[in-house]
């Protein structure tokens, strides 16, 4: 599916919108350079440097799934558990720099307006969202989240947005779903709700599966608007 705020819409069958999902890493929060410098920091540790195509491996993937690939890559010569230790501990010096995306707030305000319920879903593990939610003033008591560590298997797998739906109490056909990622895409798609592609403004020649509806990516607030109202 062409990502462009022009391209034609595909809309999925669903009950009405009583509920809007969003990813957070590249949706709600401008993480991708600090996720970057952090790794860049855990490499260049161990004497490697950043392997090209990793914005690309990256986006929307589980850690494990990025430890195999620079496993494969580089050859790594550290476990699982230390290299998600390291990162954890290069990524949290770099919270500060976190700032909201462009239109995030604006999305969240649009869902907020129309009376829907609200959680943020993320591959990341629970010290990461919490720490991105902190740093962008999100992180309400009554927000409900789902992360890495809430699933047993991370997105593509619906099971993180259905696990969303579970603790909101609504039905999956009655979420929409907002994402920057093509996994998290599928896995909206997957657990049966409506999705929104929301790549971010230079990530638009990513190929969205079909179905899901077309993002402004630098505003989204009036899909939202809409998808919400109908219910």
């Amino acid at each position: 599916m062409d990502a462009r705020p022009n391209a034609p819409r595909i809309r999925t069958p669903a009950g009405p919108a009583r509920a809007v999902l969003f990813d957070v890493d590249g949706t709600l929060v401008d993480s991708e350079r600090a996720h970057a410098l952090a790794m860049v920091d855990v490499l260049t540790a161990h004497g490697h440097a950043l392997p090209e195509g990793f914005d690309e491996q990256a986006t929307g993937q589980p850690m494990q799934l990025l430890y195999e690939w620079l496993m494969a890559e580089l050859g790594l010569a550290l476990s699982y558990r230390e290299f998600l230790d390291a990162n954890h501990a290069a990524y949290r010096v770099r919270t500060a720099e976190l700032a909201m995306r462009r239109g995030a707030a604006e999305a969240i305000d649009a869902v907020r307006r129309a009376g829907a319920r609200m959680a943020v879903v993320s591959n990341a593990e629970r010290i990461v969202l919490e720490g991105n939610l902190n740093a962008v003033g999100l992180n309400a008591i009554d927000l409900v989240s789902v992360s890495r560590n809430d699933v047993l298997r991370p997105k593509p797998d619906p099971e993180p947005y259905l696990r969303a739906a579970y603790l909101l109490e609504v039905e999956p056909a009655e979420c929409v779903v907002v994402e920057d990622s093509v996994p998290g895409a599928m896995a909206g798609l997957a657990a049966g709700m409506r999705v929104v592609a929301w790549p971010e403004p230079h990530r638009l020649e990513l190929a969205f599966p079909d179905g899901c509806l077309a993002g402004d990516p630098h505003d989204v607030s009036a899909l939202l608007l809409e998808l919400v109202s109908k219910g």
